[in-house]
């Protein structure tokens, strides 16, 4: 048994060179998912203090805990945020990287993470006031919402933005890796897709929230709502677009109902324009405009075949 084991071993080990598809061997390794669940949960902490834990805090401690999580952050988000950053340089090609020595572009390296963790961290007060207006808009869009403490505590859009306001201030700073790490791993946990590129505004609501995608390149204004099973995308998928608008703009004040799809980086929702559900849109709507389908009528029977007079939709 141990030498056709051994056999294994050697054909696994000829995949890696063959067929790539292995973490870096002679260099910093690429961030862990691990740790980034981690400076998630520890941001949350920070953002919503007492509603990811189970002990309730106190005014007089709350200083000593804000520390000890931001401490925590730093010594996880530091070091993934500098793997993040070596693997930048090489994909790039750097060349200020060929006359480092491994030491000094670590030096370099870590420099940058510890820069981009504290403009991050020095944003945090903003983020939480606009995560604020997004449980404002979610507790008043939503008539079944009882407090603004429900919202917080059971709302996947929530959760979802909340984490999306976080990975795109890293996205801004040119981090790759960590930010869809981030967007990825709240997309499992809630259904909801948001590309950590996304510009998305304040009081940005998502209504039952599964299966939203918001790609790349979408630009959302103010004042949004959106239900369950939207898509805002791409007409292509072409990888020599990727650095083009390539999903829709929607401005303030616009409502998108379930299962609507919006394509193209040309198209432009107005504002305060309504898209019903299940319309496919391609083309730019005006301002203040109502999108929907008209269904053609149709006649319900009993089951014993018999027409049900006046009834029609």
């Amino acid at each position: 048994m141990i030498a056709e084991l051994d056999g294994v071993v050697s054909s696994i080990l000829n995949s890696y060179e063959d067929v790539g598809g292995i973490n870096h061997l002679d260099g910093p390794n690429l961030p862990s998912r691990d740790q980034v669940q981690q400076i998630i949960a520890d941001l949350q902490a920070l953002v919503f203090p007492g509603f990811q834990e189970e002990g309730a805090h106190r005014w007089s401690e709350l200083r000593y805990s804000v520390a000890e999580s931001l401490n925590r952050v730093c010594r996880y988000l530091i070091p993934e945020t500098q793997r993040s950053i070596c693997f930048r340089r090489r994909m790039e090609g750097d060349p200020s990287c060929e006359h480092m020595t491994e030491t000094e572009e670590l030096d370099s390296s870590h420099q940058e993470a510890e820069r981009v963790t504290y403009e991050l961290l020095a944003g945090l007060p903003d983020i939480r006031r606009r995560l604020r207006l997004d449980v404002d808009a979610a507790f008043a869009g939503d008539p079944a919402s009882k407090s603004r403490e429900e919202v917080i505590l059971s709302y996947p859009g929530i959760e979802a933005i909340m984490v999306h306001r976080i990975a795109h201030e890293l996205w801004k700073r040119n981090i790759p890796l960590l930010p869809r790490m981030m967007s990825e791993y709240v997309h499992g946990r809630t259904g909801i897709d948001i590309h950590p590129g996304a510009t998305i505004g304040d009081s940005f609501f998502i209504d039952h929230a599964t299966g939203v995608v918001i790609g790349e390149t979408t630009i959302i204004g103010n004042n949004v709502k959106i239900y369950q099973g939207v898509t805002l995308g791409a007409l292509s998928v072409r990888k020599e677009e990727a650095n083009v608008k390539r999903h829709p703009t929607i401005e303030n004040g616009v409502t998108i109902y379930a299962g609507a799809t919006i394509l193209g980086g040309q198209t432009v929702i107005g504002a305060n324009s309504i898209i019903g559900g299940n319309m496919w849109i391609t083309s730019s709507v005006p301002p203040g405009s109502t999108v929907y389908n008209r269904p053609a009528d149709f006649v319900l029977k009993s089951r014993d075949r018999k027409q049900i007079p006046d009834f029609q939709i």
